[in-house]
């Protein structure tokens, strides 16, 4: 063969995968074997076997998905061409699977167990397809869609009862794929499994009608919420709002200043758990007045200076951290690296040592500070992905959000 494997996949990500898929099985097992070559090959070469495993590499190839010292993307690779192999069941039923620290492993074999159709992984498929995590939702809801194909869906529901979330969370998954209502679903008690029904739920009018029966004001809201992403019509979405007494989440603390940036910075995307009522006011209330980003930095800066701070050109929260983006800006300033942060929702400023002089001068320009007392108030109710957290924040670190 004129063309090497080498040639085929010369870097990470530059992989000729059409070129592969009719190369030489036996050369393809080989190297996705071979532990010398690097990583990315093996992992292009163990895909490009789909559906075409020489018999006579079997036993090595299985031993590299059972070696937890190989790397992790070979193996799931590996296992995904390799998974219906009746020699690899015991294996991938074995208790010790769920130890298995690779990254990616536990939930690359729980989609083995669902393909080969493992009933007894429904329970934990049903775990991985409530995931806030959409590569982990994604291969949960997989392995219950391979066991729901060979035993029907009446077989895997009977495996997952309704007592968890999870389950009952599947449960709406598969009732609505059957074309059944799962209006009722809005009125669950987890807000994880009555987001997910609002999400699938395709009939305006229905949810309109659903406004008038729903058991309580959180299912109402739920509804209300699913009609606007149908429909976007504000006008009806705010006549719910108001008929419902315009429902927030009181927060002892926070002020409508503060109240009015976060809820509309942070509503419109805040976690699936979080309480509709910030999602309904993010859609019913006027957002803050708009400023100007470069008057405000210009404006700080002139105080600070005033002030005999010598302060440093601002820059982004982004570059400060030499990467990712936020929602305030840094000057520093003075010989001892001293810092205040602007946050870009808002007349708010603040800093790690609270200097009395940077507070006043920032302070007497127009600016509020945002001491530790206000800092520290927890928004409750708001879920906001941060650092692979899902949870409500303190006041502080949503003004002066950074991610990386």
């Amino acid at each position: 063969m004129s063309t090497t494997i080498q040639a085929l996949s010369p870097e990470a990500g530059r992989a000729d995968t059409a070129a592969l898929r009719a190369y030489d099985a036996d050369a393809l097992a080989r190297c996705a074997a071979d532990t010398g070559q690097p990583w990315w090959r093996r992992r292009a070469c163990a895909e490009a076997l789909t559906g075409r495993v020489p018999e006579r590499r079997l036993a090595e190839l299985i031993s590299r998905v059972q070696d937890t010292g190989d790397v992790s993307e070979v193996r799931i690779a590996l296992l995904g061409v390799l998974a219906d192999r009746p020699e690899l069941q015991p294996w991938l039923r074995h208790e010790e699977r769920q130890r298995d620290g690779g990254y990616g492993m536990p939930e690359a074999i729980l989609r083995a167990r669902g393909a080969v159709g493992d009933r007894t992984a429904a329970s934990a498929l049903a775990a991985l397809a409530f995931s806030p995590w959409r590569h982990r939702r994604e291969t949960g809801e997989a392995g219950l869609d391979d066991l729901a194909a060979r035993y029907g869906v009446e077989a895997v529901l009977a495996e997952l009862g309704d007592a968890r979330p999870e389950d009952r969370s599947v449960r709406v998954v598969m009732r609505q794929r059957a074309g059944e209502d799962v209006t009722d679903a809005l009125a669950d008690p987890d807000r994880g499994v009555a987001y997910r029904a609002q999400a699938l739920l395709t009939d305006p009018g229905r949810l309109r009608a659903y406004l008038a029966e729903a058991p309580t004001d959180e299912a109402k809201l739920w509804a209300a919420y699913a009609l606007h992403r149908l429909t976007e019509d504000a006008a009806e979405t705010r006549r719910v709002y108001e008929a419902l007494g315009r429902p927030r989440v009181e927060v002892a603390g926070l002020d409508e200043e503060l109240r009015a940036a976060i809820v509309h910075e942070y509503g419109p995307w805040c976690e699936e758990r979080s309480d509709p009522r910030w999602r309904i006011e993010a859609l019913c209330t006027e957002p803050p007045p708009a400023a100007d980003p470069a008057e405000r930095l210009v404006r700080a800066t002139a105080a600070l200076t005033a002030a005999g701070l010598a302060p440093k050109p601002p820059v982004s929260c982004g570059d400060a951290h030499g990467q990712g983006d936020g929602t305030y800006d840094v000057i520093g300033y003075g010989e001892d690296d001293g810092e205040v942060h602007l946050s870009t929702l808002g007349r708010f400023a603040s800093g790690h040592d609270d200097e009395p002089a940077v507070r006043h001068a920032l302070e007497a320009a127009g600016f509020r500070w945002i001491d530790g007392a206000v800092g520290s108030i927890e928004v409750t109710g708001l879920g906001v992905y941060y650092f692979g957290a899902r949870v409500p924040l303190d006041v502080r670190t949503l003004l002066f959000y950074w991610q990386d």
